[in-house]
Parts: structure tokens; C-alpha cells; sequence
């Protein structure tokens, strides 16, 4: 993750809700690591442990001890009890609660972080910096074999109701092992929410499945060895009080780097051409009004300006009906859920057994949706569509839309050869999109299609809109929430990358849907 702006901290001033009592300065106890876990014996159990080969069998919990070395998908050891005396972590609990957190927000992300706690030089956070990457940096490398230098590598996360951590691999040059340490409140439950959670992989190295799930637990520090492969996530943190958080101190021990094995591509996938469809067919699941040139012209101005646009009611409401109807009678094994999970979770359906779907999906991909497509956008994807002056495209090209997507970019009927990439995708609890280059590599330009349905009751706060941003920036260009019969077109460049926000459980069992795909006036060059 990010490493958070840095801000000043503030002064211990008052009672936090979390503490038990006010902490002083004065009261510090200085951290002292669980005796059990330093004994020679255990040193020599606990290396064993690690040094096994991974397995199926899971877990090896050492004896007479509170620690777990989980084996599966890949080393993981918790420490439960990790201090002796757990005052210590209380007063650093108030210290930490008194910092300022900045929230984070994005693709991969929800949570609020601290500032760089290797600048903050309050009593127990120093004490427990000293301790980690002196005597623990020690313990870990006879316990791992990992080299490990003194690279101070920490801050704090907050997490409160809905907030995640999405699958992710933790790997940066030099971070060779990942720490956190729980201080959760007491009575932390499953229900709360907030696991690690571990995933094995694929054939083609990447995350598969969830196998082993850690709770939080107060008093606790769980780590592992980051590597290419070391895929995990924070689930989304369910309980509900303003005065609950997954409160942590997390961060990495830096060592040489290693070898990365080369980034897996992901194959390419299929386009379609523009199909035939029946003309009185076709007029029957567009609403008229985008067919009126007066209503194209005025979509078609605002789109050149723009680069986006949300076209309201554009199916007719009796189609839309019967489509939204077909959608939820999908029987629940035609649903196959889009992975690998460090890209994207969500289910798709090529489904045949509802003519209503097919007729949409011939409807989306049909040489007349093609043409409507050129006229409401000005873009060439069409030979029929009209084609602007070259004066227009000469006084228009060095201009830059409002929203920072892509200015519109046309083509001569000669040199066009469009197609199009289209999905029926089923949105719910747990579903999301990460930024990723899978439509933008080889294309400099693309239409993004989404039409959104059963969107009755959605709102912000359950996640699911659609966001753009600007490559390597993080605010946010475009926003498009969930809405019914709704037809949204964005028009992007390969700069401008896309994703959609993970939905949480706030949206219960709710479940939208969207036909969705993406438009271009040729082929992609993959090469």
C-alpha cells in the first residue's frame, strides 16, 4: 500500500474512547515480548515450523504456546499474547488514537492510515519501534532465515464500518517479511469482520481461492514472507459501532531484494463484429427519442465536450421489463464469477436459455446500435455514420474535454473496422474491478459502454459506480453510479483507466446488473 501524507500529530489531550484510562506519558511500560516465544527450545520449534514444506495439511500449532504457523497457502505464523504485560499496548492504543489519519480510498482500498509512524516520537510508539526492528528484527531472522536489515518500514490503519483491503501481493523491492499487530478491541468477534485472509494460486501463479482466514485478536501479531505469490486481503470490516475499529500497527521488514518472476499476461479476449439485426426488431428496444437526429445532434454536442454522457430511458420500458425479469431467472450456476481476485470479483453469464437475452445481446452488438453508437457521439464506428470536416477535427484536436477522459478522436469510413468486446455481468455484496490495462493495451482509444439494470434501490454508500481516473493519479475524473435503464458512454484514451468501487455489505442482498462492454473503430494492436 501507499505510504500516507505526511502529517503533524497531535498532542495527547484526551480520554480516548478506546482506552480504558488516561494514559501519561509517565505510565509508559515498556514492551516485553511473550518469555515463551524466546525460549531456545521454542526458537528451534518455531524454525522447524516454518522451514516445512507448504502443505495441505495446514497448520502446525506449537506447544504449550499461543503460536500458529499456518502452512497453507503459504508461511504465516500469529503470535498471540505477543507482550507479557498488555498495559503497554493500551497506552500505545491512546497514543496511536491521537494521531492524524488521513483517509484512503481507492481501487484496492478503504481505510484511514496515520502518518509515517517512523517521525512519530511518542513514548510508546518509540519504545515499540526500538523493540521490533531491534530484538523482534532478531528473533524473526532466526526463526525465518531471512536476512533482514533495519529499514523502519511502519504506520497505523483504522478501519471502521465497510472499510477493505482488497487481494494483493505486498511486494516491493526490499520488503521481504509483512507484520501486524492486532489492537483490536477485546471482545473482537468473526462477526466484526476484518480477517486475513490467505489465498492459494493458480496454475498460472495467481490467487485462486480463500484457504485460511485469521482472525484480529487483541494482543497478536501475525506475519509472513512477502513473495510473488504471497496473496492475501483484509475482508470488509462489519462491525457496525462508532466506537469499534480494527485497530493495527502493520508495516515490513526490508532485506535484499529478490527475483521477480516476469508478470503474468492475460490472454486476450474475443471481439465481435457488428451482426445483422432485423430493423423493426431493433426499433423495438430503443426509446424513439434517440433515433430523432434533433436529440442525437444535441447527445452528440454535449458527448464532443464532454467525452461522457448518461442517456436516461434509453430502452424501451417494456423491453426493459422483461430484460430485467430474464436477468434475475438466470438459474445461479450459469453465473461464473470473474477472477483473478488481485483484478477483478464478479460474475458474468453467457447463458442462452432466455431469448429475451439474446435478443439484447443482438441488440447491443448490432450494426444498428453500431450507427445509433456514431451519431449520439460523433465517433466513426459506423461506414454509414457522417463524417465531420477536417476543419472541425483540426480546430477541435488540440482541445481537452472537461472531465480529463479523451477528447473525440474520428476516423474516414476507409480506414475503420470496428468491433466490440460485450459481457451480462451480475453486481452484489463482495463484487469490484481493479485498475488495469486489460482494454487499454494496444488501443489508443475506446468506447466504454455500460448499461445499467435493477438498480432500483442503489445508492453511493453500497459501492458499484463506475470510476475513471487519470493513469498513476489518484482523484477521481468520473463517477458513474448505478442507475435504472440507464446507457452511459465514456470515451478514453490509453491514459485513462477505469474501475469499479467494491460493493459492501451495506447493499445486503441487493443485486444490479449491466450489459457492459467496450466499443473500438478497429481492432486493438496486442502485439
Amino acid at each position: 500500500m501507499n505510504p500516507a501524507k505526511k502529517f503533524k500529530g497531535k498532542h495527547l489531550q484526551t480520554k480516548s474512547a478506546h482506552s480504558s484510562r488516561q494514559w501519561q506519558v509517565t505510565d509508559l511500560v515498556q514492551p516485553l515480548f511473550n518469555s515463551n516465544y524466546n525460549t531456545e527450545e521454542f526458537l528451534r520449534a518455531a524454525a522447524d515450523a516454518w522451514s516445512l514444506p507448504e502443505r495441505q495439511d495446514k497448520q502446525v500449532q506449537l506447544a504449550e504456546t499461543k503460536c500458529l504457523v499456518c502452512k497453507n497457502p503459504f508461511n504465516c505464523c500469529q503470535l498471540r499474547n505477543f507482550v507479557d504485560d498488555d498495559s503497554f499496548l493500551h497506552q500505545l492504543k491512546h497514543e496511536l488514537l491521537s494521531l492524524n489519519f488521513h483517509e484512503r480510498n481507492n481501487d484496492l482500498y478503504k481505510f484511514h492510515q496515520s502518518q509515517d509512524l517512523k517521525k512519530v516520537t511518542t513514548a510508546a510508539v518509540s519504545a515499540l519501534k526500538k523493540f521490533l526492528y531491534t530484538d523482534f528484527r532478531q528473533w524473526l531472522i532466526q526463526v525465518t532465515g531471512i536476512e533482514l536489515n533495519a529499514t523502519v518500514d511502519m504506520s497505523c490503519a483504522r478501519y471502521n464500518h465497510t472499510d477493505v483491503l482488497l487481494c494483493h501481493d505486498d511486494e516491493l523491492e526490499g520488503r521481504r517479511i509483512a507484520y501486524i499487530l492486532y489492537l483490536v478491541d477485546e471482545d473482537w468477534t468473526s462477526a466484526d469482520g476484518g480477517n486475513l485472509d490467505l489465498y492459494s494460486v493458480d496454475e498460472r501463479k495467481q490467487p485462486d481461492r480463500i484457504v485460511t482466514s485469521l482472525l484480529p485478536v487483541w494482543n497478536s501479531l501475525a506475519f509472513f514472507a512477502v513473495t510473488p505469490t504471497s496473496f492475501h486481503q483484509v475482508s470488509e470490516v462489519l462491525a457496525a459501532s462508532s466506537n469499534k475499529c480494527r485497530l493495527s500497527v502493520s508495516g515490513w521488514f526490508h532485506g535484499k531484494p529478490f527475483k521477480r518472476p516476469p508478470t503474468y499476461v492475460e490472454p486476450v479476449k474475443h471481439l465481435s463484429k457488428p451482426e445483422d439485426m432485423d430493423e423493426d426488431d431493433f426499433y423495438t428496444w430503443i426509446s424513439p427519442a434517440y433515433l430523432d437526429p434533433s436529440t442525437q445532434g444535441d447527445v452528440q454536442s454535449t458527448f464532443s465536450d464532454k467525452s461522457e454522457i448518461q442517456l436516461q430511458e434509453f430502452i424501451q420500458p417494456d423491453k426493459y421489463g422483461q430484460l430485467c425479469e430474464a436477468l434475475h431467472s438466470i438459474d445461479a450456476s450459469d453465473w461464473i464469477t470473474q477472477g483473478p481476485a488481485n483484478k477483478r470479483n464478479y460474475e458474468c453469464s453467457e447463458s442462452t436459455s432466455s431469448v429475451v437475452l439474446n435478443e439484447a445481446r443482438k441488440f447491443f452488438q448490432s450494426e444498428a446500435f453500431f450507427l445509433v453508437l456514431s451519431n449520439l457521439t460523433g465517433l466513426k464506428l459506423h461506414r454509414l455514420a457522417s463524417t465531420p470536416s477536417s476543419s472541425e477535427n483540426e480546430s477541435s484536436s488540440d482541445e481537452k474535454p472537461s472531465n480529463g477522459t479523451s477528447k473525440s478522436k474520428k476516423g474516414s469510413s476507409s480506414d475503420i473496422d470496428p468491433c466490440c468486446r460485450l459481457q451480462v455481468s451480475r453486481w452484489q455484496t463482495g463484487c469490484y474491478t481493479m485498475l488495469s490495462d486489460e482494454d487499454a493495451h494496444g488501443s489508443e482509444y475506446a468506447l466504454d459502454v455500460w448499461f445499467f439494470l435493477s438498480a432500483d434501490h442503489w445508492q453511493l454508500p453500497h459501492g458499484g459506480q463506475v470510476s475513471y481516473i487519470a493513469r498513476g493519479e489518484d482523484e477521481e475524473l468520473l463517477t458513474i453510479c448505478p442507475s435504472n435503464n440507464c446507457l452511459a458512454l465514456v470515451y478514453r484514451d490509453q491514459d485513462t483507466m477505469r474501475f469499479v468501487k467494491h460493493i459492501n455489505s451495506l447493499s445486503g442482498d441487493l443485486k444490479h446488473f449491466t450489459i457492459n462492454g467496450v466499443y473500438y473503430d478497429r481492432p486493438p494492436n496486442r502485439e
